[in-house]
């Protein structure tokens, strides 16, 4: 099925790869913006997230689906940057999520049709949000895999692993979840 395009729907009902990009925004204070899904939703609707993002579309990278749907969601334009990419099995359906990092502004202006609440909780304050409320699967996948990278990067990487530039990427995996995707959120 290479080359088909499908709605990101469809992608999840057959149980189909495709591509998710998220990010993890932080202030330059270091403290991490979390939101609770709009209660119009159709996927997770009224859950907490710890990460701003949605599908990747058709001919797009990981960092233009981020920068795209920080723009959408939070009315911010910044260059998120790609941190690593995983098969995320958690959630509905199996996908690539590519998970990025960007400090955003303190000024935001979300979509109130994607997000109904946000704020700003600092590392150990999050941690005890995630196990208070409820969340949505990418959040504590993502979440826990980004503080695994950021420990690691900090303690430098280990004799003979592989950092993103010399991983094998998941580009070109096909995605079968397209442009039809916006209208399916």
């Amino acid at each position: 099925m290479l080359g088909v395009v499908v709605s990101r729907r469809q992608a999840i009902r057959e149980g189909w790869l495709h591509r998710v990009a998220v990010t993890v925004c932080r202030d330059e204070r270091g403290r991490i913006l979390v939101h609770r899904r709009s209660e119009q939703l159709s996927r997770f609707p009224g859950l907490y997230e710890v990460v701003v993002g949605g599908a990747v579309d058709v001919g797009e990278s990981y960092e233009q689906a981020a920068a795209r749907e920080l723009a959408e969601e939070l009315g911010i334009r910044v260059l998120p940057r790609l941190l690593f990419t995983f098969i995320n099995r958690s959630g509905l359906s199996p996908h690539w999520l590519g998970v990025h990092e960007a400090v955003v502004p303190d000024a935001v202006v979300p979509d109130p049709d994607e997000v109904a609440w946000h704020g700003r909780l600092t590392e150990p304050e999050l941690r005890s949000a995630l196990l208070e409320w409820r969340f949505t699967p990418d959040s504590h996948e993502a979440f826990g895999r980004y503080l695994a990278f950021r420990t690691a990067q900090s303690a430098g990487p280990p004799p003979g692993s592989r950092t993103r530039e010399d991983a094998p990427s998941p580009a070109a995996t096909p995605n079968r979840a397209g442009a039809a995707d916006r209208a399916a959120r």
